[in-house]
């Protein structure tokens, strides 16, 4: 079978074959593999796969050609993984743990609450840049799976969703303004956020020479100032809009040529 690109001199990372799987490297005659311990060929198959999926999405990926090109045995691949769906989870739970771990690692770095935030939407954007594979599985095949890969996938966002909240959080009650914004306004900004992070990706891909600190601080500068904005202007959240509110957007409407 052929493989999605790459010599395969240049091992798994390069979608050939793995470096070693042929051979048992200098000193052991061809033919002999070396003993590759468990989790390291795991990850190996991991690697591999997320390539695939990436590339193929889920449906069109083949076991048979992940395994061809880690260099192991169809068989051997169910037997680590279980099955197909099952090598799809490993993948997704391991790029989504590496994800959070990015993230929390920026955000708990020290400072005050907004430039925690602010590293850690970077460190998310850096992650995207950098391992578009593993995103691309992440943000855009897992939904359409099954509802296992949906949990797992739920449960990634949620712990990022929580960490933002917190520093939201911790952003409001360090203004002195606790009393304008409380935890619901504080959970709002956060699934604002992360929705706007998610859809952001999209446009990173349509803008290559952004960069990922630079996609953070527009995104601060829009939702946190705006946030102030509000603690500002002492902004009641619950206050439904009146029509006197709503009537300077109704007279730009006006103002435009028809």
């Amino acid at each position: 079978m052929t493989g999605i690109t790459g010599d395969p001199a240049e091992g798994y990372g390069g979608l050939g074959e793995p470096s070693g799987a042929r051979g048992g490297g200098p000193g052991v005659p061809d033919g002999r593999r070396r003993r590759v311990p468990r989790r390291e060929r795991e990850q190996q198959m991991i690697d591999v796969a997320v390539r695939v999926f990436a590339k193929r999405g889920y449906h069109a990926a083949s076991v048979d050609e992940i395994a061809e090109l880690t260099g192991v045995s169809k068989p051997m691949v169910y037997l680590y993984l279980d099955s197909k769906e099952g090598l799809f989870l490993a993948c997704l739970r391991r790029e989504s743990d590496r994800l959070v771990a990015a993230f929390q690692g920026a955000a708990r770095a020290g400072g005050e609450p907004e430039e925690r935030l602010y590293a850690g939407l970077a460190a998310f954007f850096a992650f995207v840049a950098e391992r578009r594979d593993s995103w691309v599985v992440l943000h855009r095949q897992a939904a359409e799976l099954s509802a296992a890969i949906a949990a797992a996938v739920a449960e990634a966002r949620r712990a990022v969703m929580a960490e933002v909240a917190g520093l939201v959080g911790d952003g409001i009650a360090d203004s002195g303004r606790g009393a304008l914004l409380d935890a619901e306004d504080a959970d709002f900004v956060a699934h604002a956020l992360v929705g706007a992070a998610d859809a952001l990706t999209d446009w990173m891909e349509r803008h290559p020479g952004q960069s990922p600190d630079g996609i953070a601080l527009r995104l601060m500068n829009m939702v946190w100032v705006g946030m102030r904005h509000a603690r500002r202007r002492g902004l009641d959240p619950a206050r439904r809009l009146t029509v006197r509110d709503a009537s300077p957007a109704r007279a730009v409407r006006s103002r435009r040529p028809h």
